[in-house]
């Protein structure tokens, strides 16, 4: 979210309808005050990071006072249930997030599919995605959000996960002063997201899914007070803690931060002392001394770059519409126009100024030919070699439109990387602004987000510089927190808010701008401890501008009576100048082109490109004591020396030329007739010989520089068609490797295609393990219901087939667990029920139970009830067979059988109706009238016929 949308936000509406400003107001302070007092942790994982999320969660402390919004690749149309996994994980509140929902400590929020998040004065914020489908960076989307909103109490943290999301997201947490932490690949189930997060740099701990909630928590709850600290320390400047840390990384970088704002190093110092949980400066000055990999963390820590590709639209708007226009007017026949983007971090706002030039291009349509040359400097040699390799991840298309990635990106296997007509139009270096000679010349030059970490001082000494280094009516873009401060008589501002400004030519400057040179390091340390100025310009005192007596007649000596040189590369490219070079180099016709062999003149050419070999190929120094060169004003001699450097580092590899002006060699006249007539005989035969020696001499010297001539033609023709050969091979190479990158293309879009369904996939299946294990749970309860409850159970298919059974069924049919999906006519059964198949297939056929009292071949009885196994979608799927043991009720019948027999043959003589079909009850009321009539002696033998057992068994039946 830009902060233009946070400001808008921000006002309300008075009864009137007028915007009434409350962002300086004591409430608002308040307010902000209230939605930092925590800190929230953004936590971004793929759907692949569901393990990683629950490591994470089960280690951290019910009551560590943070919050945590989880954000996930989610399929938009999936309902999942990752809310109630992470609720297994965790004893706090996990919440599925609704829009507007405040953010509040110990709890976990997620964020819920087909939705993008945002954040703002604490309160989440949903957004509907733009499109349904495609690239997403939802991570990247919060993290941002997150970065503005909460700033130095953001938090990142990258899971697993395929891609590169949530890497943009981590560079805006670590520019407020944020903290990040990324999984350690080797742990993560998908490294894409951790590699890409740490290729970048952008980060403080690399660390396993299982100890990362427990750094977090210890960074958040040791973070020292330094702000309080900061009025103590500096009052005793020479011993504050602060000024100690700037020496160690000024002996440990080679570079000074003396002139950084005191709060911006602050709290970046304040980051690291919380990831060491080291509370005293002190403690963290000894622990810089002790281990130097620190210094170059905290240096990084400090170079944090604020860049992106497009980083506000309006400004690069006025710059295709309004800024470059102007300058294409300005030069009408046309030529090379010259850009330098300072602090240019990875490249992307160089990149981003050539890809406007050829849009503005595009749309001016000019006659002229124009072409424009962007030099790229920044202080971090990492983030230069980063720039220059070009390639950059896949979330850059948030901020690159879809036609813009077409047409300048080619797509790679891990991003997009620029094209070569872009990516030929920019010059990177490493530089230092403070210490290093500028960029003259120029007509656009963009400083953006750089000068708000400078003190003020040093802000009014770069400005003058940037006034120096442009061309009349030259561009200067800063950032959109920046401005040109006291020297408004320097730059004029154009229209809007851009902060994109002019310059003008009615400025009062001196002639001469100081400023230090790359090849002398202690004047440009003398700088740093504003001993001298940076640029010298009459808006300083005479005491701020003058020098000791030394330091002038060095610069003295430097302007007039130093050699002109030049300081080239491996190739002859000129990357600096010394002096006054016009004598002996000329820019060439036609295309600009700083080749020293290109611009050398006549005479010089030859000569110069022969030494310039012989001297990078035996690495030796090369003189050419007497040159005769051709110019304007006629011949003169010049003595050249090539010397190729090797030290400092910086120079290893390239070639110092230092011209110096000699005599011509005296040439010997002929004489004429009147001076050899007063000449003597002999006199004359000695000079005619001599003059025959010299006149030998000199055809030789011809006939050995026609020889070198033609060998040295032989050698460029030979060379030429090596080239002309080189360029066929090379034109099928780029054919082959257009098709390669063809295919390339449609496996990365088929990779794309297939990690999302991965992802998805691995999503679904955690889903489904959790309904497998409730389904375990519940045939496992089952299982032990149908074993209570006594009843033989037997389960077959359709087919009749086994497919279930309880434990007690093999006391009836011979069954094992190795049975299942035999047929049942195949099985041993205890059962005399030869019907059993019929009175199955009977049913399965009419869907109407069946029952049936069977006894087995050991004398017991069963009752087999068959009945259809319907499902819950109400299919018929084969048979459930219960058998319950009626052993016990059969032997009961039998007794009263025998009972029954017993009162016929004592009532054979009585009418009394003894049929089985009527109960024992009337049974037994009949007997009792037939016993009154006869008396009680018969009663007796009764008695001892059906014995008390018997009848009351018989009672209970």
């Amino acid at each position: 979210m830009t902060k233009r949308t946070i400001k808008q936000s921000e006002m309300k509406v008075t009864g009137n309808g007028t915007p009434e400003a409350v962002t300086n107001t004591r409430a608002e302070a308040e307010v902000r005050e209230s939605i930092r007092s925590h800190n929230i942790v953004g936590i971004g994982a793929s759907a692949g990071g569901l393990d990683a999320l629950v490591l994470f969660l089960k280690n951290v402390p019910p009551t560590c006072g943070l919050s945590f919004v989880v954000v996930q690749h989610l399929d938009p149309n999936y309902k999942g249930i990752l809310v109630e996994l992470l609720q297994r994980a965790t004893t706090m509140p996990v919440l599925q997030i609704k829009d507007h929902m405040r953010v509040e400590p110990d709890h976990v929020y997620v964020i819920p599919p087909n939705c993008d998040l945002s954040i703002l004065h604490g309160v989440l914020r949903l957004h509907k995605p733009i499109a349904p489908r495609g690239l997403r960076l939802p991570i990247d989307f919060f993290f941002r959000s997150l970065a503005e909103d909460q700033e130095q109490n953001s938090i990142g943290v990258i899971l697993s996960g395929m891609g590169s999301d949530g890497t943009l997201g981590l560079r805006a947490i670590k520019e407020k002063a944020g903290a990040a932490f990324v999984q350690d690949p080797d742990t993560a189930q998908f490294d894409g997201m951790p590699r890409s997060a740490i290729e970048s740099g952008f980060f403080d701990m690399v660390v396993p899914a299982e100890e990362l909630a427990a750094r977090v928590v210890a960074c958040t709850q040791n973070v020292p007070l330094l702000v309080s600290q900061m009025d103590i320390d500096l009052v005793n400047k020479d011993h504050s803690g602060l000024e100690k840390i700037v020496l160690i990384l000024r002996a440990i970088t080679g570079h000074d931060f003396s002139l950084y704002k005191k709060s911006t190093m602050y709290r970046r110092i304040e980051r690291r002392m919380g990831l060491h949980q080291l509370s005293k400066i002190a403690d963290y000055v000894r622990y810089l001394r002790e281990n130097s990999k620190e210094a170059e963390l905290l240096f990084r820590e400090l170079l944090i770059g604020v860049t992106s590709f497009f980083r506000d639209a309006e400004v690069w708007k006025q710059i295709k519409d309004e800024a470059i226009p102007s300058l294409l007017a300005a030069h009408p026949k046309g030529g090379v126009l010259r850009a330098w983007v300072a602090a240019c971090s990875t490249g992307e706002e160089a990149y981003s100024l050539a890809m406007v030039f050829r849009e503005a291009l595009e749309q001016i349509k000019p006659t002229a030919q124009y072409s424009l040359q962007i030099f790229a400097t920044d202080l971090d040699q990492d983030a230069i070699d980063k720039a220059r390799n070009g390639s950059y991840p896949t979330n850059i298309a948030a901020d690159v439109s879809e036609g813009r990635l077409s047409r300048f990106f080619m797509q790679g296997e891990r991003g997009y990387k620029v094209v070569k007509e872009i990516r030929e139009m920019v010059i990177f270096a490493q530089q230092n602004l403070v210490m290093d000679p500028p960029f003259t010349k120029l007509d656009m030059l963009t400083c953006r987000n750089l000068l708000i970490y400078l003190e003020a001082g040093l802000q009014q000494k770069l400005l003058p510089l940037f006034h120096f280094s442009l061309n009349p009516h030259g561009i200067l873009v800063l950032g959109s927190s920046e401005t040109v401060g006291s020297v408004t008589d320097l730059f004029m501002s154009l229209s809007g808010k851009t902060r994109i400004y002019r310059r003008q030519e009615n400025a009062r400057r001196l002639d001469h701008v100081e400023f230090p040179t790359s090849h002398s390091r202690d004047r440009s340390r003398a700088v740093v401890d504003g001993m001298t100025s940076l640029a010298a310009t009459p808006l300083l005192s005479e005491q701020q501008f003058s020098a000791s007596l030394e330091k002038q007649t060095d610069r003295l000596l430097l302007q007039h009576y130093s050699p002109a040189a030049v300081l080239t590369n491996n190739k002859g490219d000129i990357v600096y100048i010394s002096g006054k070079t016009g004598k002996y180099l000329e820019p060439a016709a036609g295309k600009a082109n700083l080749n020293v062999f290109a611009m050398a003149r006549e005479g010089l050419a030859g000569p110069l490109s022969i030494a310039f070999a012989k001297a990078m190929r035996q690495k030796i120094t090369v003189t050419l004591k007497t040159v005769q060169v051709e110019g304007n004003g006629g011949d003169y001699a010049v003595s050249v020396t090539l010397q190729p450097l090797f030290e400092p580092a910086a120079l290893n590899g390239m070639l110092l030329i230092v011209f110096a002006d000699v005599e011509m060699p005296p040439v010997k006249k002929v004489l004429g007739k009147a001076a050899r007539a007063t000449i003597q005989g002999s006199q004359l035969a000695t000079l005619t010989q001599e003059w025959q020696e010299s006149q030998n001499e000199l055809q030789a010297t011809r006939q050995e520089m026609q020889q070198s001539h033609e060998e040295l033609q032989t050698t460029r023709e030979e060379m030429q068609t090596s080239q002309e050969e080189l360029k066929s091979t090379n034109e099928e190479l780029q054919s082959t490797n257009e098709e390669l990158q063809s295919t390339n293309e449609e496996l990365t879009t088929s990779k794309e295609e297939m990690q999302s369904m991965n992802e998805e996939l691995h999503l679904l299946n955690h889903a489904l393990q959790a309904r497998v294990d409730e389904l375990s749970q519940a045939s496992d309860d089952m299982k032990n219901l149908l074993n209570s409850t006594d009843i033989v159970t037997l389960f077959l298919d359709d087919e009749l087939k086994v497919r279930r059974f309880t434990t007690k069924t093999a006391s009836i049919i011979k069954l094992i667990p190795g049975d299942a999906g035999r047929p049942i006519t195949d099985l041993a059964t205890e059962l005399d029920y030869a019907q059993l198949v019929d009175d199955a297939r009977e049913v399965l056929r009419t869907l109407i139970f069946k029952e049936r009292q069977v006894p087995t071949h050991d004398g017991r009885w069963f009752l087999v009830r068959i009945v259809p196994y319907r499902t819950q979608s109400n299919r018929i799927d084969g048979l459930v067979i219960t058998f319950v043991d009626i052993s016990f009720s059969k032997a009961l019948e039998n007794s009263l059988r025998e009972a029954i027999a017993l009162l016929q043959n004592c009532f054979s003589d009585q009418k009394v109706p003894l049929d089985t079909d009527r109960t024992l009850e009337e049974i037994v009321q009949a007997a009792q009238v037939v016993l009154d009539k006869r008396g009680a002696s018969h009663v007796d033998d009764i008695h001892q016929s059906l014995t008390s057992s018997v009848i009351e068994k018989a009672h209970k039946t």
